[in-house]
Protein backbone atom coordinates (compact mmCIF):
# COMPACT_ATOMS: atom_id res chain seq x y z
CA UNK A 1 0.00 0.00 0.00
CA UNK A 2 1.27 3.43 -1.05
CA UNK A 3 1.40 5.90 1.67
CA UNK A 4 -1.66 8.23 2.30
CA UNK A 5 0.18 11.79 1.54
CA UNK A 6 -1.71 15.36 1.63
CA UNK A 7 -0.53 18.20 0.64
CA UNK A 8 -0.67 21.06 -1.38
CA UNK A 9 0.98 20.87 -5.18
CA UNK A 10 5.17 21.22 -5.38
CA UNK A 11 6.97 23.10 -7.61
CA UNK A 12 9.17 20.06 -8.08
CA UNK A 13 6.62 18.50 -10.11
CA UNK A 14 5.78 21.50 -11.92
CA UNK A 15 6.87 19.65 -15.57
CA UNK A 16 6.10 16.54 -17.48
CA UNK A 17 9.72 15.15 -17.32
CA UNK A 18 9.57 15.63 -13.69
CA UNK A 19 6.35 13.82 -13.71
CA UNK A 20 7.73 10.95 -15.62
CA UNK A 21 10.70 10.72 -13.23
CA UNK A 22 8.86 10.27 -10.13
CA UNK A 23 6.83 7.67 -11.97
CA UNK A 24 9.79 5.83 -13.24
CA UNK A 25 11.39 6.26 -9.50
CA UNK A 26 7.88 4.69 -8.37
CA UNK A 27 7.72 1.95 -10.81
CA UNK A 28 11.20 1.19 -10.01
CA UNK A 29 11.94 1.04 -7.10
CA UNK A 30 8.57 1.41 -5.48
CA UNK A 31 9.99 5.34 -4.18
CA UNK A 32 7.52 6.57 -1.68
CA UNK A 33 8.87 10.18 -1.90
CA UNK A 34 8.50 10.16 -5.36
CA UNK A 35 4.90 8.76 -5.42
CA UNK A 36 4.07 11.52 -2.03
CA UNK A 37 5.32 14.27 -4.49
CA UNK A 38 3.02 12.69 -7.53
CA UNK A 39 -0.24 12.56 -4.96
CA UNK A 40 0.29 16.10 -4.09
CA UNK A 41 0.47 17.41 -7.63
CA UNK A 42 -1.97 14.93 -8.75
CA UNK A 43 -4.63 14.44 -6.02
CA UNK A 44 -6.38 17.92 -5.87
CA UNK A 45 -6.42 17.86 -9.84
CA UNK A 46 -8.32 14.31 -10.36
CA UNK A 47 -10.51 15.36 -7.22
CA UNK A 48 -11.56 18.50 -9.12
CA UNK A 49 -11.74 16.73 -12.37
CA UNK A 50 -14.30 13.91 -11.02
CA UNK A 51 -16.59 16.96 -9.29
CA UNK A 52 -16.46 18.56 -13.24
CA UNK A 53 -17.62 15.31 -13.80
CA UNK A 54 -20.60 15.10 -11.83
CA UNK A 55 -19.24 13.30 -8.72
CA UNK A 56 -19.81 14.83 -5.25
CA UNK A 57 -17.58 15.71 -3.34
CA UNK A 58 -17.04 12.67 -1.03
CA UNK A 59 -17.27 10.33 -3.63
CA UNK A 60 -14.95 12.34 -6.13
CA UNK A 61 -12.60 12.26 -2.74
CA UNK A 62 -12.99 8.32 -2.64
CA UNK A 63 -12.54 7.71 -6.66
CA UNK A 64 -9.44 10.29 -6.00
CA UNK A 65 -7.97 7.61 -3.53
CA UNK A 66 -8.87 5.07 -5.83
CA UNK A 67 -7.23 6.74 -8.73
CA UNK A 68 -3.94 7.38 -6.80
CA UNK A 69 -3.29 3.49 -5.12
CA UNK A 70 -3.99 2.84 -8.83
CA UNK A 71 -0.86 4.72 -9.78
CA UNK A 72 1.16 3.33 -7.50
CA UNK A 73 0.02 -0.32 -8.45
CA UNK A 74 -0.20 0.33 -12.00
CA UNK A 75 3.43 2.62 -12.52
CA UNK A 76 5.63 -0.68 -14.16
CA UNK A 77 2.66 -0.77 -16.87
CA UNK A 78 3.16 3.13 -17.38
CA UNK A 79 4.50 3.67 -21.24
CA UNK A 80 5.76 6.96 -22.01
CA UNK A 81 5.62 6.28 -25.57
CA UNK A 82 1.91 6.14 -25.33
CA UNK A 83 1.01 9.08 -23.35
CA UNK A 84 2.35 11.86 -20.77
CA UNK A 85 2.27 10.75 -17.02
CA UNK A 86 -0.82 13.33 -17.34
CA UNK A 87 -2.51 11.69 -19.14
CA UNK A 88 -2.09 8.61 -18.23
CA UNK A 89 -3.49 10.00 -14.75
CA UNK A 90 -6.30 11.45 -16.04
CA UNK A 91 -7.62 8.47 -18.31
CA UNK A 92 -7.43 5.81 -15.16
CA UNK A 93 -9.87 8.92 -13.50
CA UNK A 94 -12.31 9.02 -16.41
CA UNK A 95 -12.77 5.51 -16.43
CA UNK A 96 -12.80 5.10 -12.50
CA UNK A 97 -15.80 7.43 -13.01
CA UNK A 98 -17.57 5.61 -15.65
CA UNK A 99 -17.20 2.14 -13.93
CA UNK A 100 -18.25 3.49 -10.85
CA UNK A 101 -21.47 4.81 -12.57
CA UNK A 102 -22.00 1.67 -14.48
CA UNK A 103 -21.34 -0.21 -11.13
CA UNK A 104 -24.40 1.98 -9.79
CA UNK A 105 -26.22 1.20 -13.04
CA UNK A 106 -26.13 5.18 -14.18
CA UNK A 107 -25.78 6.08 -17.56
CA UNK A 108 -22.19 7.97 -18.10
CA UNK A 109 -24.17 10.78 -19.40
CA UNK A 110 -22.05 13.32 -17.66
CA UNK A 111 -18.76 12.60 -19.48
CA UNK A 112 -20.62 11.37 -22.49
CA UNK A 113 -19.31 14.56 -24.35
CA UNK A 114 -15.94 13.98 -24.16
CA UNK A 115 -14.22 13.08 -27.78
CA UNK A 116 -12.39 10.41 -25.94
CA UNK A 117 -15.20 8.31 -25.21
CA UNK A 118 -16.97 6.35 -28.17
CA UNK A 119 -20.03 4.04 -27.55
CA UNK A 120 -19.42 0.71 -26.36
CA UNK A 121 -19.23 -2.26 -28.82
CA UNK A 122 -22.57 -4.43 -28.51
CA UNK A 123 -21.92 -7.21 -25.42
CA UNK A 124 -21.16 -10.87 -25.94
CA UNK A 125 -23.52 -13.52 -25.26
CA UNK A 126 -21.01 -14.55 -22.37
CA UNK A 127 -20.26 -11.33 -21.28
CA UNK A 128 -24.20 -10.30 -20.71
CA UNK A 129 -24.73 -13.23 -18.95
CA UNK A 130 -22.03 -12.59 -16.23
CA UNK A 131 -22.75 -9.06 -16.44
CA UNK A 132 -26.65 -10.01 -15.52
CA UNK A 133 -24.79 -12.42 -12.24
CA UNK A 134 -22.71 -9.54 -11.46
CA UNK A 135 -26.15 -7.12 -10.94
CA UNK A 136 -27.84 -9.88 -9.15
CA UNK A 137 -25.38 -9.85 -6.95
CA UNK A 138 -25.34 -5.81 -6.15
CA UNK A 139 -28.86 -6.14 -5.62
CA UNK A 140 -28.88 -8.83 -3.30
CA UNK A 141 -25.57 -6.93 -1.35
CA UNK A 142 -28.12 -3.71 -1.32
CA UNK A 143 -30.79 -5.62 0.24
CA UNK A 144 -28.21 -6.64 2.90
CA UNK A 145 -27.97 -2.68 3.81
CA UNK A 146 -29.92 -1.14 6.45
CA UNK A 147 -33.00 0.24 5.27
CA UNK A 148 -31.92 3.79 5.88
CA UNK A 149 -28.80 3.18 3.73
CA UNK A 150 -30.46 1.34 1.34
CA UNK A 151 -32.58 4.32 0.54
CA UNK A 152 -30.04 6.70 0.05
CA UNK A 153 -28.09 4.43 -2.39
CA UNK A 154 -31.68 4.52 -4.43
CA UNK A 155 -32.21 7.81 -4.03
CA UNK A 156 -28.59 9.24 -4.90
CA UNK A 157 -27.54 6.75 -7.12
CA UNK A 158 -30.60 5.25 -9.25
CA UNK A 159 -33.27 8.47 -8.62
CA UNK A 160 -30.15 10.77 -9.32
CA UNK A 161 -31.47 12.81 -6.69
CA UNK A 162 -28.64 15.53 -5.21
CA UNK A 163 -27.48 15.20 -1.30
CA UNK A 164 -29.55 18.58 -0.49
CA UNK A 165 -32.61 17.45 -2.56
CA UNK A 166 -32.99 14.17 -0.30
CA UNK A 167 -31.89 16.11 2.59
CA UNK A 168 -34.48 17.96 2.13
CA UNK A 169 -37.28 15.80 1.14
CA UNK A 170 -36.66 13.38 4.30
CA UNK A 171 -36.21 16.41 6.28
CA UNK A 172 -32.65 14.76 7.32
CA UNK A 173 -29.30 17.29 8.18
CA UNK A 174 -27.11 17.21 5.28
CA UNK A 175 -24.72 15.69 7.33
CA UNK A 176 -26.92 12.56 7.97
CA UNK A 177 -27.19 12.15 4.12
CA UNK A 178 -23.89 11.88 3.25
CA UNK A 179 -22.67 9.79 6.47
CA UNK A 180 -25.23 7.25 5.45
CA UNK A 181 -24.43 7.18 1.94
CA UNK A 182 -20.90 6.72 3.04
CA UNK A 183 -21.64 3.96 5.15
CA UNK A 184 -23.52 2.11 2.40
CA UNK A 185 -21.01 2.51 0.09
CA UNK A 186 -18.35 1.47 2.26
CA UNK A 187 -20.20 -1.60 2.93
CA UNK A 188 -20.57 -2.40 -0.46
CA UNK A 189 -16.64 -2.06 -0.98
CA UNK A 190 -16.27 -4.94 1.65
CA UNK A 191 -18.40 -6.68 -0.22
CA UNK A 192 -16.52 -6.89 -3.36
CA UNK A 193 -12.83 -7.14 -3.77
CA UNK A 194 -11.24 -4.57 -6.38
CA UNK A 195 -10.57 -7.38 -8.64
CA UNK A 196 -13.47 -9.31 -8.98
CA UNK A 197 -15.49 -6.27 -10.69
CA UNK A 198 -16.10 -6.50 -14.23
Amino acid sequence: MPPDFTGRPTPELATAEAHARALQAVARQGDRQAFALLFRFFAPRVKAYLMRLGADDAAAEDLMQDVMLTVWRRAPTYDPALAGVSTWVFTIARNRRIDALRRLRLPPADVNDEPALVPAAPMLPDNAVAAQQWEGRIAAAIATLPAEQAQMLKLAYFDDRSHSDIAQALKLPLGTVKSRLRLAIGRLRSVFKPEETP
